[in-house]
C-alpha cells in the first residue's frame, strides 16, 4: 500500500490491487506509483467527481500524455484511488 496527502491534508490511499488495475487496464501510462500519488498531492487541477464522495486530481507533465487524471473515493475523510489513467487533452 501506498499513501499520500491531498491539497487539504487528508490522507489518501494506493492499494496494490488497485495499481494492479491501473498497470493491467491502462498500461499505456506507464509510470511509477509515486507518480500518481503525485498527481493527488500537488495537482494542478480538481474537480468533483461524478459521485458523491469522488474527487478528479489532474496534473500535466508527468506522464507519456499531456496530462494525467486520477480518481479518487472520500469515506470518512480518507481516501481511495479508485483508477488512473493518461489524458492527451485538457481534463
Amino acid at each position: 500500500m501506498w499513501e499520500t496527502t491531498d491539497p487539504e491534508g487528508r490522507s489518501v490511499m494506493l492499494l496494490p490491487e488497485t495499481w494492479r488495475h491501473i498497470v493491467e487496464t491502462h498500461a499505456e501510462l506507464d509510470v511509477p506509483p509515486e507518480v500518481v500519488l503525485d498527481v493527488v498531492h500537488d495537482p494542478h487541477r480538481r474537480a468533483r467527481g461524478r459521485e458523491r464522495g469522488e474527487m478528479w486530481f489532474s496534473k500535466s507533465g508527468s506522464g507519456p500524455s499531456r496530462w494525467i487524471k486520477v480518481v479518487v473515493h472520500y469515506e470518512r475523510g480518507r481516501g481511495r484511488i479508485a483508477t488512473a489513467f493518461p489524458r492527451r487533452s485538457f481534463p
